[in-house]
Order: C-alpha cells, then structure tokens, then sequence
C-alpha cells in the first residue's frame, strides 16, 4: 500500500510503529502514544522531558520553525525547554551562504525562547530535494510536576491561544507569495493586499508558545497540545484518545485571522485542519477558569475558551450554526470529529504543481 504525504494516520501508526516496540526500560514514565507529544524519563528528583520533530513542508523560515517545533512539545507539558539538538539534511547544491541563513534563523530563535542549541548533524545528501531539519528538544521538572492530558475529565473547557493556522499561514504566504499576489476577485480587484501578505508572514514570529504552555503550567492543567500537523480538530481529537473522553468544539468561538481566511479560501484549505505552530490547546479545569484567563491576561497572550470535555459516550464534535429550515433562525448541528489525516497545508503544493 502507498502511503499518502503527511503524518501517518492514528490506527496504521499504532500497528506498524508503535506496536512494534516491545523492550520497556523501568526507567522511561511516559511512551509514545497518540496525542503524545513528549517521552517522560525518570531522573531521580527530576523528570526528563524529550521530544523530537521535523521541519519539512517549507524552506522558508526552516531553522527558526525548527527550534519552535519541539520547544512547543517541551512547553506543552509545562516545562520550559533548555537544550535543543539539530540534524540538518541539505540537497545537493546548497551553499555555505545557505546553511549561515538558516543557522543564523536557529540561534536567534534559540536565543528567543532561551533554549541551547547542544549538538546534531549537517549534511549535505542527494537523498533530500529540499532542507529537512529534525529537531530534538529536551526539558527537565521537578518529578510529577509535568502536566498530562491523562487528567481530562468532562467539564474541563477546551482554550486555545492566539488564533489556528497561524503556522500553515505564514508557510503559504512565504511559499506561494506569487500566486496569493496574483489572486483576483470577480471584479478585478486583488483579493488579498500586501498588507495582508505582510501580515501573513510575520504570523512566523509568533510560533513559539513556550510562554503560555509555562504560564499555564504555573496555574495547573489537565493537560496541553501544541497544534500541529492536523490542526487544532485533530489536536483535540488526539488528546480525547489519552484520557478517553468526548468533546464538543464551537466552532464560532475558534478564532482566526482574515489573513487566514482569505488565503486559506485561495487554495481551499480548511484552517481548522492546517498545521497550527504558535497556538496551544490548553485543557483547564472548571475550578481554574478565571486564573488560567487572568494568568494568561498578564502574560500578554490571547486565550479563547472554544469547547467543552465531555463523556466519551458523547463523541468527539463540533457544534456549528446552521439556518433552520422554514424559520429563518439560526440552529445548532453537531458534526462529528474525525481522526487527523494529511495537513492540509500540502493540498497548497499540489496546486502549485499543477498550476505549473
């Protein structure tokens, strides 16, 4: 069976991957699992926090999204990140001046969160046809003190930070300025501004969500996920498979930039199913709203409350406003959640492969 582009889906990555792993070390706390996102060690006093991910749906911005992927993973447990590994896979006629760009993105980025970079590997392969960074970050916490979604239970309420598809946004407007550029409405007229474009582009600088994913582990969660690949409907779904739980999303709560509705309407992206860097999905218990909102209040981040945990008996929906047909009023249908599937940040490519 060929696969398709992206992350393998949740049933076939638990057969082929996960399930082949059989040797267990008494010292490893948490495993892979689907939803999550971070391997927990036992150091004693401390916790050993790892994660690792790859850079490989864009060249723009590659070593600054790679120093954010996994730093995302390591705050998304509560803990701030403070070493990070880099292997670096460069095609065949790459130049010095080339590995200085994305190395100068790395450390800058690195310097932003406040993590080292401590080691990896450079290479220049015939194997790659563009730069493929993967990335390993590790953290450390005091023993029990990471944050799980293990402790979801119904009622909790679902918040996510800044708005979706901030990531998949600013990918395609760096990948595919030419065409967004060249994009005409019915009447003539450019459908989307340089302003707009500008705006899109600079959603890359706010891919880090180290600060919230600390401050919300300060307060206490039931758990987070950074929102990558699958977006946040497949973040959500996959934290409902750690504590087997339902949920209910509202869809008009989830927030989302016109930069991204506009592009993502180019290109018939669904923003709530593309690669999302830069908002978390934070999973607060129904004791600690009002502090989880005035926590991140007073650190400078947007937080929404977009849904509600519920029995797992319930399912895993999203509750969207539809007209009711014969009244003119306005109803509320809920339409089931599926597991995350390819991103839909390659439909993007594929249409400019056949755009060529």
């Amino acid at each position: 069976m060929i696969l398709p582009t992206g992350k393998l889906d949740s049933d076939l990555l638990k057969q082929i991957v996960f399930d082949k792993i059989t040797y267990r070390s008494d010292d490893v706390r948490v495993r892979p699992g689907i939803g999550e996102d971070c391997a927990l060690i036992d150091f004693g006093d401390y916790d050993c926090v790892m994660s690792t991910d790859p850079i490989s749906s864009t060249v723009s911005d590659i070593g600054r999204l790679a120093i954010h992927i996994t730093c995302n993973d390591i705050a998304s447990n509560g803990i701030q990140p403070l070493g990070i590994m880099l292997a670096c896979m460069l095609p065949e006629g790459t130049t010095d001046e080339d590995v200085a760009e994305i190395m100068d993105q790395a450390a800058t980025a690195a310097a932003d969160v406040g993590v080292e970079i401590i080691g990896g590997h450079t290479e220049i392969t015939p194997s790659v046809k563009q730069p493929l960074i993967v990335s390993t970050a590790i953290g450390k916490a005091p023993a029990g003190t990471s944050q799980s979604g293990n402790d979801m239970e119904p009622g909790d309420f679902i918040m996510v930070t800044k708005s979706v598809g901030l990531e998949g946004t600013g990918i395609m407007a760096c990948d595919h300025e030419e065409e967004i550029r060249d994009a005409k409405a019915e009447d003539g007229e450019r459908l989307i501004t340089d302003e707009e474009i500008a705006g899109a582009k600079a959603m890359l600088d706010l891919v880090s969500v180290v600060p919230e994913g600390v401050t919300a582990g300060k307060v206490g969660t039931h758990g987070m996920h950074d929102i990558t690949e699958g977006g946040v409907l497949g973040a959500i779904w996959e934290m409902c498979q750690i504590s087997r739980t339902g949920a209910e999303v509202w869809e008009e709560a989830v927030p989302i930039r016109p930069e991204t509705e506009k592009i993502c309407g180019l290109f018939d992206v669904d923003p709530l199913r593309l690669i999302s860097s830069g908002s978390m999905i934070i999973i607060v218990p129904k004791t600690k709203r009002a502090e989880m909102e005035d926590a991140m209040k007073k650190a400078g981040v947007d937080a929404s409350i977009i849904g509600i945990i519920k029995e797992e008996s319930e399912g895993i929906c999203m509750a969207r406003h539809t007209l009711t047909c014969g009244s003119g009023g306005m109803g509320r249908i809920r339409v089931k959640i599926d597991p995350p599937y390819a991103d839909e940040i390659y439909k993007t490519y594929k249409s400019s492969e056949q755009g060529e």
